[in-house]
């Protein structure tokens, strides 16, 4: 079944997380992740509102969790760490 890579993030420093943004990108689509949203408008319900929001669709929770682990992945996600904070959940979609 496929499934949503939700992130709700903080960017901390633009300039770091640009970086990542620029291989976290291919490294989603080599395991066959598609962008439904990146940043956009959004409507804080509940919770802690984050101001950039990202969802991604894969083919399956295995595939985007393969996608997280991978070398590619976490050499973008390097960037990331301590120019964010964020959350990251991976859902499988029910249809």
């Amino acid at each position: 079944m496929p499934a949503l890579w939700i992130a709700h993030v903080t960017v901390t420093d633009a300039e770091a997380y640009g970086r990542y943004a620029e291989l976290a990108g291919p490294a989603i689509a080599k395991h066959g992740g598609a962008f439904i949203a990146r940043g956009g408008r959004f409507v804080q319900l509940e919770g802690r509102e984050r101001p950039r929001n990202v969802v991604a669709r894969f083919p399956s929770v295995e595939a985007a969790v393969a996608c997280y682990e991978s070398p590619d992945y976490q050499a973008a996600l390097d960037h990331a760490r301590g120019a964010s904070e964020r959350e990251l959940m991976v859902v499988e979609i029910s249809e």
